[in-house]
């Protein structure tokens, strides 16, 4: 038994199958315009590098910049609006109190003429209106801020998605050029994310049987790495394979070089 163990072991090893994998970056995106625009800036020169924190697009905000400015000082002065509406309900309601003191006082009176009466309630009802139209206003002032405060941020987030900054990532390709007009869903670059990399192979099915027990060698080495991903559909491409991927560390040189993958 230790024979045929030892056997198939050492068959495994022999027989074990010779994969080609080119370190790609970890991920790769496509960035698209989510706004409508000039663009003012596509910078060139930021093509094929490592990018630490820059702008590389800009798509005209000037009027937005405008608008956002006159929309927060017209929330600024409806504010001022509400405080000072709200002083004045403070004193009507405080008139209101004293008219409908006077009104329900009066009222109980039987020496009062019914004239004396009429005229109290007429002004008890006309406190009370004007007390409950200050209070609509102020309502109103309050819906017509929250509609601003929308515009505001609608505006600010405008403002943010022109101005495409790179953080930490590698413009590999701009798709558009200053000068041209964008429109929402308009591809604008393709970035990598390259703080690590992987390793995509297609295998066949025979070599997926206990794949994730074994040892994955990269140059020979045996290495600690681990299958990140497997595809349990086969590839669209290569329709007798299925796609498997590796998570590594980022290369010290470059990257797209090729490694010899085996697991063992």
């Amino acid at each position: 038994m230790k024979k045929v163990a030892l056997f198939t072991l050492f068959s495994s090893l022999i027989f074990a199958k010779v994969h080609y994998a080119k370190v790609e970056p970890y991920q790769r995106v496509t960035i698209s315009s989510s706004v409508s625009g000039l663009v003012t800036d596509a910078n060139l020169s930021y093509e094929g590098r490592y990018i630490a924190n820059r702008r590389v697009i800009h798509i005209d905000d000037k009027i937005d910049i405008i608008n956002l400015k006159d929309t927060q000082e017209s929330i600024r002065i409806f504010e001022n609006m509400v405080t000072i509406n709200m002083d004045i309900a403070k004193s009507l309601e405080q008139s209101l109190a004293r008219q409908k003191s006077y009104y329900e006082r009066l009222s109980k009176l039987s020496t009062t003429s019914k004239s004396q009466k009429d005229n109290a309630f007429v002004a008890y009802s006309g406190a009370k209106s004007q007390y409950l139209s200050i209070k609509e206003k102020i309502l109103s002032l309050k819906k017509q801020i929250l509609d601003l405060r929308l515009q505001e941020a609608r505006l600010a987030d405008s403002i943010e998605k022109k101005s495409i900054t790179l953080n930490d990532k590698y413009l590999y390709r701009l798709l558009i050029r200053e000068g041209e007009f964008v429109t929402p869903a308009k591809p604008l670059a393709i970035v990598d994310d390259v703080s690590k990399a992987k390793l995509v192979l297609y295998l066949d099915s025979d070599e997926l049987v206990d794949i994730e027990s074994k040892s994955i060698y990269l140059d020979d080495k045996k290495s600690d790495y681990k299958i990140a991903k497997i595809w349990s559909v086969s590839d669209d491409k290569f329709i007798s394979s299925y796609k498997v991927e590796i998570d590594i560390d980022k290369p010290k040189d470059r990257f797209s070089k090729l490694i010899k993958v085996e697991f063992k």
